[in-house]
């Protein structure tokens, strides 16, 4: 069983998409379910999803550890024709995950009370990301 997620992104930030995850495997038996974000400057993970401040320290940290190009720090950056926050997204994408195996049972997801599944976006514009999902 296969689907895409599409997810409309506005700037960079955790977006949850586990609704629509677990509406997608209801019915379903016990598996693991594999997802992959088909881009390469943004991420997926399973992280807190009771309070918010938990998402916004995760994009301050990572702000901080890896500043967009025109930051002075950044100044050894080459791929910088698609703007200054292009590579440091790739940066970002390859520090964290692409891609996540999570288990299934009965249809549901076995994640923990407290949480999610994000897309992570790491660009200043809009996209439209899409996360190719296998269940089997």
């Amino acid at each position: 069983m296969q689907t895409t997620f599409a997810i409309a992104t506005h700037g960079p930030g955790l977006y949850e998409f586990t609704h629509e995850v677990t509406g997608w495997l209801a019915g379903q038996g016990d598996g693991l379910l594999t997802l992959l974000v088909r881009h390469t400057s943004c991420s997926l993970l399973i992280q807190e999803n009771a309070d918010p401040d938990v998402r916004r320290d995760l994009d301050g940290f990572f702000s901080r550890l890896v500043p967009d190009a025109d930051d002075p720090s950044m100044g050894w950056l080459r791929h910088t024709l698609e703007g200054p926050d292009d590579m440091p997204a790739h940066i970002k994408a390859a520090l964290l995950p692409v891609s996540l195996s999570i288990p299934v049972r009965a249809g549901r997801p076995m994640l923990g009370t407290w949480q999610g599944i994000y897309l992570y976006e790491h660009r200043h514009a809009p996209h439209r990301r899409e996360i190719a999902a296998h269940f089997g």
